[in-house]
C-alpha cells in the first residue's frame, strides 16, 4: 500500500511541476465494432499476420500501373505501395502506414458483411437467376472469397470514376451457367474471380483504360470478339486453380488497349 502511494504522489507531482518528463503511451487503432473485421494494431512493413492480409485484400486495388498486391499476409513494400495510394485517393497522409486514419475509412467503405461500398454479394453470385456460389471448380466458400476480392477492386475504380455505380452484368458462374452463354472452358467467372460491367455515367473506353490502374489482369472490351456492350474484368494472374495463372491480358482495341 505504501508502494502504491508513493507512485501516486510522484504522478502527482510530474503533473505539476513545468518541464516534467511525462511518458506517452500510444494507444492502438481505435475498436471499430462492426460484423465484418476490426485492426487493433498499427500495421506497416515488416509486419504478417491475418490482420495484414485483410488489409491487403482491401487496398488490392491501389497496385502500380500492371501491378497486382499480393494477399499473402506479408506486409512488403508492394502492399506498403498500394496503402500509399489508398490513402492519397481518400484524401489521408500518404505514409504507407496502415492505422487509425486508414483502418477509420476503410470502417466507412465497408459493410457489416465485409463487401465495400459499392457492391453486394448478391451482384456478382451465378450469373443464370439461380444465385448462389456453388458448381463451380472450387468450394463455395472459395469461390465467394475471390468475389470479395474483386468487389474492392471494383470499389476501387469506382472511385477512380468518380463514385459513380457500375452495373455488373454477370459475376460468378456455374458450369451449367456458363455452357448457357457460351464463356470459356476455362472462364476466370467460373472462379468467383470476374466481373462484367457497363456504367451509365462513364464510356466503355474509359471504364477499360481505369481498370489498367486497378490491378486488374485480364481486360476484354470493344474491340475484343463479344465485349462490344461491356467490359470483362478478371484476375487471372493470382489464380492459381486456373490455366491464365500468372499471365496478363488485356485486349479492348477501340479503346487503344
Amino acid at each position: 500500500m505504501r508502494v502504491n502511494m508513493l507512485k501516486r504522489v510522484i504522478l502527482a507531482l510530474g503533473l505539476a511541476l513545468p518541464g516534467a518528463a511525462i511518458a506517452t503511451v500510444v494507444a492502438p487503432p481505435a475498436a471499430h465494432a462492426d460484423g465484418c473485421y476490426t485492426w487493433t494494431r498499427t500495421l506497416s512493413q515488416g509486419r504478417s499476420g491475418e490482420d495484414v492480409r485483410q488489409l491487403q485484400i482491401r487496398v488490392a486495388g491501389w497496385p502500380a500501373y500492371r501491378g497486382i498486391v499480393h494477399v499473402n499476409g506479408k506486409y512488403s513494400r508492394e502492399t506498403a505501395a498500394a496503402v500509399r495510394r489508398f490513402q492519397s485517393a481518400y484524401g489521408l497522409r500518404a505514409d504507407g502506414i496502415a492505422g487509425p486514419s486508414t483502418f477509420k475509412k476503410i470502417y466507412a467503405l465497408q459493410h457489416n458483411n465485409c463487401t465495400p461500398k459499392h457492391f453486394r454479394y448478391k451482384q456478382l453470385d451465378n450469373g443464370c437467376g439461380k444465385g448462389g456460389w456453388s458448381g463451380g471448380p472450387l468450394s463455395p466458400a472459395a469461390t465467394r472469397a475471390n468475389a470479395l476480392r474483386i468487389m474492392w477492386k471494383l470499389e476501387a475504380l469506382v472511385h477512380d470514376l468518380g463514385d459513380k455505380s457500375l452495373t455488373v452484368t454477370s459475376g460468378f458462374r456455374s458450369y451449367g451457367c456458363n455452357r448457357k452463354v457460351g464463356g470459356a472452358s476455362d472462364s476466370q467467372h467460373l472462379y468467383g474471380n470476374a466481373a462484367d460491367l457497363t456504367s451509365r455515367t462513364s464510356s466503355l473506353c474509359r471504364l477499360a483504360r481505369a481498370a489498367r490502374r486497378h490491378g486488374f489482369s485480364g481486360i476484354f472490351g470493344p474491340g475484343y470478339p463479344g465485349h462490344s456492350n461491356h467490359v470483362h474484368v478478371d484476375s487471372r494472374r493470382e489464380n492459381k486453380a486456373s490455366k491464365s495463372a500468372g499471365t496478363t491480358i488485356w485486349s479492348a482495341r477501340k479503346c487503344g488497349i
